[in-house]
């Protein structure tokens, strides 16, 4: 591959917890990961976000970066309890300042932003009382947004409300692995059903305050596949889909769930909320990763991911450092799958990428080959599901810099710019970094 097609918008990405650092500066409140990372055990290392990659001092050097790479677009969101500490009520002025010079700067590079409103972070205070799972977070978040609008929606055209719903969901209700750590099927489902609602009311919300913003969520959605040829593997599998995938895109494409959860999010859905659910956005976010197997296992939601990557449909390339497989066959039926079941108008892969530990040489340099070959790979298979009709107008590595990665802390590394955690955080730009720079010509 040697060039990305020139209507093809290459970007990049990254969250707020995971980069920007000065995790209680400036009037900023606590989040949930703030608050999940001092729990004993929740991540590796005890590493915490606290100070992460400094963005938050260091983002004219980052926008410096971004600019030297030559991307047509970044995707950052912002911190909701640094514009709002207690997540409703006063605004705190340093947190707009800081977003407003940060979308200067990417309009000074000539670099168009993605600004995801929720990426994992709920202030602490509204997690105090109910979260995600109290169906009041519809007026908090609406406020939220509101405060957006205002302060900050002039300078920003792209709009991303929800990032990854079902791992809001599912990780961080069901499982307990992500904040806020709960372990309830019943707080899963009432989430899910909340994070329909944030998106259909603020795409209106948004429409109404800027008509020509583009908005949208963005979603996981990979193959799942059973385990085997037993009926209840081939049901969970089909239930995953509908808790990772479906229970998103039926609300937002079709105004309805999935038959086989529909029950279970009945107790949580009002009258005409599934008309507000129903809003498809301007374009349909994409993150992708791997594809995966179900098996059938004895809970309150009777399937689970297996990661099991070697039992016959999943044909792996090699695996990341992660151990998730690389399967760019995967990217290409995820997409003519979300073109043939909900025929979205545009798509965007708006995550993608591996992590691969390569340490700098002894001349500081960092020869990432494997990550080069990963994007060189999905690249082609998202292109070749844009040559078989599908509308996918562009694709954003995950990510830009090496960050702290949820549970895993800071071991994984997914960035295009090596971050020295032990050397002062100092930047260095990876092979795959020159390599994305000229494959855009820029």
């Amino acid at each position: 591959m040697r060039r990305l097609p020139a209507d093809f918008v290459w970007g990049t990405a990254t969250s707020a917890y995971q980069v920007e650092g000065a995790a209680f500066a400036d009037g900023k409140g606590a989040s949930i990961w703030d608050d999940f990372v001092r729990l004993p055990g929740k991540v590796k290392n005890c590493d915490t976000g606290d100070v992460a990659c400094d963005h938050y001092h260091r983002y004219r050097e980052d926008v410096a970066l971004l600019a030297e790479l030559g991307v047509g677009a970044y995707r950052f969101s912002l911190s909701w309890s640094r514009l709002l500490p207690d997540g409703a009520g006063a605004v705190n002025r340093k947190g707009v300042d800081f977003y407003k010079r940060l979308l200067g700067e990417l309009r000074e590079k000539n670099i168009t932003p993605y600004v995801t409103l929720y990426h994992w972070d709920l202030p602490s205070a509204l997690q105090a009382k109910g979260g995600w799972s109290d169906r009041a977070v519809l007026d908090w978040f609406e406020e939220y947004a509101g405060v957006v609008l205002e302060h900050l929606g002039a300078d920003i055209p792209n709009f991303i409300i929800l990032n990854e719903p079902a791992v809001i969901a599912y990780v961080g209700h069901y499982e307990g692995i992500h904040a806020p750590g709960l372990k309830s099927a019943a707080a899963m489902y009432a989430t899910m059903h909340h994070l329909n609602m944030a998106h259909g009311r603020s795409c209106r919300q948004i429409k109404a305050a800027f008509p020509e913003a583009q908005v949208a969520s963005t979603y996981t959605h990979f193959p799942i596949y059973p385990l085997d040829e037993k009926p209840e593997n081939a049901a969970a599998a089909q239930l995953m889909m509908s808790v990772w995938s479906d229970g998103f895109f039926g609300p937002a494409f079709k105004g309805a769930y999935p038959a086989n959860i529909r029950d279970f999010v009945a107790p949580y859905v009002r009258e005409g909320d599934m008309e507000t659910c129903r809003a498809s956005g301007d374009f349909l976010g994409i993150n992708h990763y791997c594809p995966d197997y179900a098996v059938a296992v004895d809970e309150d939601i009777p399937a689970r991911l297996t990661f099991a990557h070697n039992a016959g449909k999943i044909d792996p390339t090699g695996t990341t450092d992660l151990g998730w497989p690389i399967v760019p066959q995967g990217l290409y039926d995820a997409l003519v799958d979300l073109k043939e079941r909900y025929n979205p108008k545009r798509i965007i892969i708006t995550e993608g990428g591996g992590a691969f530990n390569d340490a700098p040489d002894a001349g500081g340099k960092i020869h990432d080959r494997r990550r080069i070959d990963y994007y060189a790979a999905y690249l082609q298979a998202a292109l070749r599901a844009r040559r078989d009709g599908v509308p996918l107008e562009g694709y954003y590595a995950w990510s830009f810099l090496d960050n702290f990665e949820w549970g895993e802390g800071y071991g994984p590394r997914f960035g295009l710019v090596h971050v020295d955690y032990d050397g002062g955080l100092k930047r260095t730009p990876k092979d795959s970094f020159y390599w994305f720079r000229d494959l855009t010509g820029r």
